[in-house]
């Protein structure tokens, strides 16, 4: 597989790389793009042929679920099961940006999605060309680190062709991108869970659900 690199800005994507990026994604293609804080694999969740391919790429164990990225909160609601009000709440304050929820998926996500657990890992991105990309492809789309499981993240187009030349069919290059990572927390439970701590505090958390 030949590697294509693109360059564009990740704040203020142009639209022609934006819709190469959508042609990709639609035609079962794993692609890397910036998000918030680093780069990330994209494909299509629904499309079991590219799932697979973003398993393969990266050698994620099977049994570990795919994050993904949706656009709004119903497009959340769509494809989550049922959702405790902390999601709400949680959403309304730190949505777009770096919480990632851990909530029931809905029959819609394939189980391979969730690594057969039926739990499913949701952030919407204030990334500007993340955001354009979910809402021009009208679905949640994954977003997992674009790197080989166990190995470092990238943070600039060059370093992901670097590591996933030959893998993936398109990297968009926006540039480095630095910041910290998303803070990815538990809410199937009663009482909420830390996964990962990053940009968003645990003080933060426990504020919010509080008021």
């Amino acid at each position: 597989m030949t590697t294509h690199l693109i360059e564009t800005s990740a704040e203020d994507p142009d639209h022609a790389v934006v819709e190469a990026a959508v042609r990709a994604v639609r035609s079962g293609e794993v692609i890397a793009i910036p998000s918030d804080a680093l780069y990330v694999l994209v494909a299509d969740p629904l499309n079991l042929n590219a799932v697979a391919q973003v398993f393969e790429a990266k050698g994620r164990e099977a049994h570990r679920s795919l994050p993904l990225l949706v656009d709004s909160v119903a497009m959340a609601v769509e494809y989550a099961g049922e959702l405790p009000s902390s999601f709400y709440l949680l959403a309304r304050r730190f949505w777009p940006g770096l919480l990632t929820l851990i909530v029931q998926a809905s029959s819609k996500v394939p189980l391979r999605v969730t690594g057969n657990t039926g739990r499913l890992a949701l952030r919407r991105p204030a990334s500007a060309l993340a955001k354009r990309l979910v809402a021009e492809f009208g679905t949640p789309l994954i977003a997992t680190s674009a790197n080989v499981s166990g190995k470092p993240t990238c943070r600039g187009g060059f370093e992901v062709l670097g590591t996933m030349d030959g893998r993936i069919s398109l990297i968009v290059d926006g540039g480095i991108i630095e910041g910290p990572a998303s803070t990815t927390i538990d809410i199937t439970a009663l009482q909420w869970r830390l996964i990962k701590q990053g940009g968003v505090a645990t003080a933060e958390i426990d504020a919010c659900l509080a008021e």
